[in-house]
């Protein structure tokens, strides 16, 4: 008889299959699973790169284009009545109180500019006015805030109200004189209205304030886009009295230059070799743009004059670049004498230096010596063997004097 066989919730069951794979049948003798399939594979029939390519900065843009403001707007108000707006009114300016209270521990004046351009926008000039007002007395620190006088007053010009502004900027640059915007802004906005005279008396009263460079060269080029040529002269006249440095030389000579003046031009640089001193230290730019001026002009004879002529009158460690530039003309357009003179100098300077550095190498010495006699000057030979012989040897004993006597080992 056979044996009926009874259902056990023991016995295992046999794997059933899940969406093309095969799950997992468990068994509680041994308590682990028993048969695990992972699902297939798919594969890529077409691995060709797409045609539509999206680059990470293009879903980068994306992502920021579509991302919702932080701080969204609440709902708009409708304001259906005077008691409403009057009552709306009173709260934004209770807010903007608030706000520049609490700015006046930091001293920042952003708060007060925000309160005069919301009372701008609402076209209320008056407030906008006295809230600037309030501002510029808020603290000693706000009327030295050059930035609010420039707030100020371009609201008084985008409010075309000539006289306030005129009246701010007054203000603004007798308090602060030393700041150039403020004086290029004011004579800015007097020549947008036509008044050149105006616009010209306000350089005139910068120009007593003694500014730097740029100041100069504003008014220079503020006669010039009018024609007046005589008073750029004159402006760039004063400009190297009180500044009497290379750079304002310069470019009165380059001012000069520009207008065909060859003779002016060549005359500003002379009175500035004239005037310059020896230990100045931007002489050696002066003294080359002279020169490369005089070979745009084509004295081929007159730059390298004043190349030796710098090379004069300037000290000796600070000539390199101009031994280079009288190099490169004389390889250019010299003859062999003048590129052996070039050298030769190059050559005496470089002994020089050495000499001066240490008066007891006597090896420097013989160089310079030999170099001397191959030039052939008797004077200077004998100059330098008076200065050679005066370095004496700190002690008596062989090794010091065998130099000092021998020219030769």
């Amino acid at each position: 008889m056979a044996e009926h066989v009874g259902f056990s919730p023991w016995r295992s069951r046999p794997p059933r299959r899940v969406g093309g794979g095969v799950e997992a049948a468990s068994d509680p003798s041994i308590g682990v699973l028993t048969e695990a399939r992972l699902p297939r594979v798919t594969r890529v029939k077409n691995k060709s790169s797409s045609k539509l390519q999206i680059t990470a900065e293009q879903i980068i843009r994306e992502a920021r284009e579509q991302r919702e403001p932080e701080h969204p707007r609440g709902p708009a108000r409708k304001i259906a009545d005077a008691d409403e707006l009057a009552e709306y009114l009173l709260g934004e300016r209770k807010k903007f109180e608030d706000a520049v209270r609490r700015a006046a521990s930091c001293g920042s004046p952003s708060a007060w500019v925000r309160y005069a351009e919301w009372e701008e926008r609402r076209g209320d000039l008056h407030r906008a006015r006295s809230v600037y007002e309030r501002a510029l007395s808020s603290s000693a620190a706000a009327q030295r805030d050059h930035a609010l006088w420039v707030r100020y007053a371009e609201f008084e010009m985008r409010s075309r109200c000539v006289s306030h502004a005129r009246n701010v900027w007054d203000r603004a640059v007798a308090l602060l004189p030393r700041v150039d915007q403020l004086w290029l802004k004011y004579a800015h906005m007097e020549e947008t209205l036509g008044a050149v005279a105006n616009a010209r008396q306000v350089f005139d009263r910068w120009m007593a304030w003694r500014p730097g460079a740029s100041g100069w060269c504003s008014y220079a080029k503020f006669e010039l886009r009018y024609g007046e040529v005589d008073h750029a002269r004159a402006v760039y006249e004063r400009f190297v009295a009180e500044h009497p440095r290379p750079e304002a030389l310069i470019r009165y000579a380059k001012f000069e230059a520009k207008r065909g003046e060859v003779e002016r031009a060549r005359w500003v640089y002379e009175r500035a070799a004239d005037v310059l001193t020896d230990d100045n230290e931007d002489a050696e730019a002066l003294f080359m743009v002279f020169a490369e001026f005089e070979e745009g002009c084509g004295e081929m004879e007159r730059a390298p004059t004043i190349y030796k002529y710098a090379l004069d009158k300037m000290p000796k460690g600070r000539t390199d670049e101009l031994y280079r530039k009288l190099l490169a003309f004389e390889k250019q357009f010299g003859e062999c004498e003048g590129i052996e003179d070039a050298i030769v100098g190059k050559r005496r300077i470089q002994y020089e230096d050495e000499v001066r550095k240490n008066p007891l190498n006597y090896d420097s010495w013989f160089d310079l010596i030999r170099l001397e006699e191959s030039v052939g000057e008797k004077e200077r030979i004998r100059e330098v063997y008076e200065r050679a012989v005066t370095n004496v040897p700190p002690a008596e004993e062989k090794r010091y004097w065998r130099r000092y006597i021998l020219p030769m080992d």
